[in-house]
């Protein structure tokens, strides 16, 4: 039986907020469940006749969102749980709950400065604060004091400064959720620096994989990386399955990476950062990290 999320523990409280009030911040950690769980428990609300969208920082993540959302409700993407991103959607006019990426949101806005149809908006993930987050969340406030008294909007935190949102939102509620913690062990394993980080990456993997049991999730900091440390695992047993995952693969390709392995062999996923935040990834025990990122950076 599956455990049920932390986050449906606070979802009375949220809802209570949302029909006092037209806006609420929701902090919650990482696995509480709240990308998933907050956006189909809205639509029973008396006040949401139309449309909520939820918005992703990533495109993959919010394919996967949508996904999962319609999977838990038995029906297909596109039904009542759809998702909208740059070159790639599936909604229809039964669609209720949309997932779309931050830059789609802000479009959509500019255009339709009253969101016509549309309930409330859900920012999930602000702690990571990007230019087209927080674009959106302050045209929607705008919108909100403006032209649209009755929409709902939620900031959605994995951190604790739910304080700072709200203070923005007019002194909205700060609701906090319990997450879901596990035993971690951490091993500092060192890297010879005149070797490639592929080498050091794939001699951790295949240390991990004789060492331990479950799944493996290897961070490296972009996509040549991945290819050359993929190179590195070719002779891996048949028993072991390789994904990449990053967000230059097909939808396909992607959406095998994040789901179970269902041939029950392990599985070895070589992520960038965006397997970092909003996915879940089912049968990974062991995470390889390499230290190594990609950041742009302004310079003045």
């Amino acid at each position: 039986m599956t455990p049920a999320l932390p986050i449906l523990a606070v979802l009375p409280e949220l809802l209570a907020a949302l029909r006092d009030r037209t806006a609420a911040v929701l902090v919650a950690p990482p696995g509480a469940g709240k990308t998933t769980a907050v956006a189909p428990a809205l639509l029973a609300e008396p006040w949401c006749t139309g449309e909520v969208l939820l918005l992703s920082p990533r495109r993959l993540a919010a394919r996967a969102a949508a996904e999962r959302m319609a999977a838990t409700a038995g029906e297909p993407v596109g039904a009542t749980f759809g998702y909208a991103t740059r070159m790639d959607s599936k909604r229809s006019a039964a669609t209720r709950v949309t997932v779309i990426t931050e830059g789609i949101f802000v479009v959509r806005i500019q255009a339709d400065p009253e969101l016509a149809g549309v309930s409330a908006v859900l920012f999930d993930e602000v702690h990571e604060r990007s230019l087209d987050g927080d674009f959106g969340l302050a045209l929607a406030l705008d919108v909100q004091a403006g032209f649209r008294p009755d929409l709902r909007i939620v900031a959605m935190s994995a951190t604790l400064d739910g304080v700072r949102f709200s203070t923005l939102m007019d002194d909205a509620a700060v609701i906090e959720s319990e997450g879901r913690s596990y035993p971690l062990a951490l091993r500092h394993i060192g890297r010879n620096a005149e070797l490639r980080i592929e080498e050091s990456v794939a001699a951790a993997i295949r240390t991990a994989l004789s060492e331990s049991e479950g799944g493996v999730l290897a961070f490296l900091p972009g996509v040549a990386e991945i290819e050359r440390t993929a190179e590195r695992l070719a002779t891996l047993p048949d028993d072991i399955a390789l994904h990449e995952l990053h967000g230059s693969l097909d939808p396909a390709a992607q959406r095998a990476a994040i789901a179970p392995q269902r041939d029950g062999r392990r599985k070895v996923v070589l992520a960038t950062s965006i397997a970092e935040t909003s996915l879940t990834l089912d049968g990974i025990r062991i995470v390889v990290d390499s230290g190594l990122a990609r950041r742009p950076r302004y310079d003045r």
